[in-house]
């Protein structure tokens, strides 16, 4: 019997992705690493800690991880008051609450970017927690931060929901079924390949799927 909905943020109920991976774009390129954006795009979704050495190797991780990370954030931080929420992140906030449920708010990012993000759709007043990175020192796909999200909350069975293939990882890392929405720009298949039991187009589509029985279906 599920207690909690983990809702990943970035790309889930936020539509950054984009804005994410133009920003490393334009921080490898301060850097002299010409790095493809789609490349990037793909890794979007793990944590700043790994994407580095994901998209441009070990080497450049050691010599200039930090540095490339600071120059992100300010990269990022110039782009960030054009990032929305999608319209239906509220509504199914709502829903996840409106069925007796635990709601965490799983995100792996500064803790100024996530509250901007909170803002959009006015998220602390309807989440029972929410997790940043302070919280763990192994970002996505690794369990942790799911780990962390149900145990604030004091939820004993989640289900998580994301919109990449990392956050699918982490759920079958951590023992619970994952939920894939394709608002980070990856495809239903892929979703699936990473161990997501179901997958929807968007936040809109999910609150549908709840008022219809999905938690059931999943094994509540």
């Amino acid at each position: 019997m599920f207690d909690t909905v983990i809702l990943d943020v970035d790309g889930t109920l936020v539509d950054s992705n984009y804005h994410h991976a133009l920003a490393w774009s334009r921080a490898f390129r301060r850097h002299g690493h010409d790095v493809e954006l789609w490349r990037i795009h793909r890794a979007i979704g793990m944590g700043g800690d790994r994407l580095v050495a994901h998209v441009a190797g070990d080497p450049v991780e050691q010599e200039e991880g930090d540095a490339l990370r600071d120059a992100w954030t300010r990269e990022f931080d110039g782009l960030i008051g054009d990032v929305r929420s999608f319209a239906g992140s509220r509504p199914l906030l709502e829903a996840v609450k409106e069925l007796g449920l635990h709601l965490a708010l799983a995100s792996s990012g500064q803790p100024e970017h996530v509250q901007t993000f909170l803002d959009l759709f006015d998220g602390r007043s309807l989440a029972d927690a929410w997790t940043t990175s302070d919280d763990v020192e192994e970002s996505k796909p690794a369990a942790d931060l799911l780990a962390v999200a149900l145990q604030k909350t004091g939820g004993r069975h989640g289900v998580m929901v994301g919109d990449a293939t990392w956050d699918a990882e982490a759920a079958v890392k951590g023992g619970m079924p994952a939920v894939g929405l394709r608002t980070g720009g990856f495809a239903e298949a892929e979703l699936r390949e990473a161990g997501a039991v179901e997958v929807f187009d968007g936040p809109s589509d999910l609150r549908a799927a709840l008022a219809d029985g999905l938690l059931d279906r999943l094994g509540r």
